[in-house]
């Protein structure tokens, strides 16, 4: 391959697995916010309900990435695993639609989030496969910003439809399925890299996992476990005199900023180094979750959104960004996996944590309980990942 023609590949690439992740999350964001109040109010299921539906979901996605990602350095067939993982997103919206009790809408968010387990790790792995090593950050950043956008344009369309009718939860659920149908095209244009499909016989050893990679992802788990579904949140902002309309559009405030945000602190991560960044995200995170659960001033849910913007900026991409610099070229899928089980395996319990604090304890309890979680990781990968381990813009391994 040519450095011309090498260029070509990497810029439309990257550009046309944003795209599909823009499309598809304008479909997604449709409807995600309204779940919980649909589930609440419509269904009648309780925020207990809500929290294991939301868990186990996510969960499913999160533990199917690891066994995506190996398939998808084993094989290479990186493309074929992404389109397959989009393509739910249709037959998500199919179910939801049809769907009369809250049973129904869990089997839609399990083929929801079986879809992203199937599609994330080898779409990330393309993206790191399409990207110059000293830009991994900036290629990250443009994805993820291409992503929050299209979660912004979502839930603007969805606060749109509602302003209308408040209860018109089928329109959304309908109109929902057309950027989902765009989304799966858009991966006709994406190239796999032949020359990585090359490297496909390796095998993935746990005990080989760089000791640095582990030590991050140990305290990845303990920030899941305070990381509860973004449900709770909008639960809370519903009891704090939010109405659906309202809260919509905060949403949308919070992933407008991630959006514009994602770019330029990939770019700067690259240029200064991830961890710092991430632990200055993680800071913020427990900044805006002890606020939510301490709070219920609306402008103090305003300006606690916004913060929640640069907490997704600042660590989204910039996460898988360090891990494709610390892991070995032929384990980049399978890695990005594992760091997705991790989280996986933290979600369930965090979603159900959060369920039964919301319950006994009031509904501020499982937001300060997730402030600690993200205190004590943004402190311990500050003292334990010294700058001289992760070097920004080097990619160091076990060999």
């Amino acid at each position: 391959m040519t450095d011309s023609s090498k260029k070509t590949f990497i810029a439309s690439n990257i550009i046309f697995l944003g795209l599909v992740s823009f499309f598809t999350d304008i479909s997604t964001e449709m409807v995600y916010p309204i779940l919980p109040l649909y589930l609440s109010s419509v269904m009648g299921a309780s925020p207990t309900i809500i929290g294991i539906i939301e868990g186990i979901a996510e969960s499913l996605a999160s533990v199917i990435k690891l066994f995506s990602g190996i398939i998808a350095d084993k094989y290479g067939n990186k493309k074929r695993m992404a389109f397959f993982g989009y393509s739910s997103s249709v037959l998500n919206k199919i179910v939801l639609l049809l769907s009369t009790t809250w049973a129904g809408i869990l089997v839609a968010r399990i083929i929801d989030r079986f879809g992203k387990g199937i599609r994330t790790t080898p779409r990330d792995a393309l993206i790191a496969e399409s990207s110059n090593k000293s830009q991994l950050g900036k290629a990250y950043g443009l994805h993820k910003g291409l992503d929050l956008l299209g979660t912004a344009i979502g839930i603007l369309l969805a606060y749109i439809i509602l302003s209308k009718n408040e209860s018109d939860y089928g329109k959304i659920f309908l109109y929902s399925l057309i950027p989902a149908i765009i989304g799966v095209i858009c991966i006709i244009f994406v190239k796999d890299n032949k020359e990585k499909i090359a490297q496909k016989n390796v095998s993935f050893n746990l005990k080989s996992i760089d000791k640095r990679l582990k030590i991050f992802l140990v305290f990845i788990f303990i920030f899941t476990l305070g990381n509860s579904s973004n449900a709770f949140i909008l639960l809370r902002m519903y009891n704090a005199g939010f109405t659906a309309q309202n809260a919509i559009l905060l949403y949308f405030l919070y992933n407008g900023i991630a959006s514009v945000l994602s770019f330029p602190f990939g770019q700067l991560s690259d240029r200064i180094g991830r961890k710092n960044i991430l632990c200055v995200g993680y800071f913020l995170y427990g900044i805006v979750y002890l606020g939510i659960g301490l709070f219920s001033n609306k402008i103090v849910f305003i300006v606690l959104f916004v913060i929640y913007g640069f907490y997704t900026a600042l660590t989204t991409g910039i996460e898988r960004a360090l891990i494709v610099e610390i892991v070995p070229e032929t384990q980049k899928a399978s890695s990005l996996g594992l760091h997705s089980a991790i989280v996986g395996l933290g979600l369930l319990p965090a979603s159900i944590i959060a369920g039964i604090l919301w319950d006994l304890m009031g509904q501020s309890m499982p937001f300060i309980f997730g402030g600690i979680m993200a205190f004590i990781t943004s402190i311990g990968i500050f003292i334990l990942l010294s700058k001289k381990n992760i070097k920004h813009g080097v990619r160091q391994h076990c060999t």
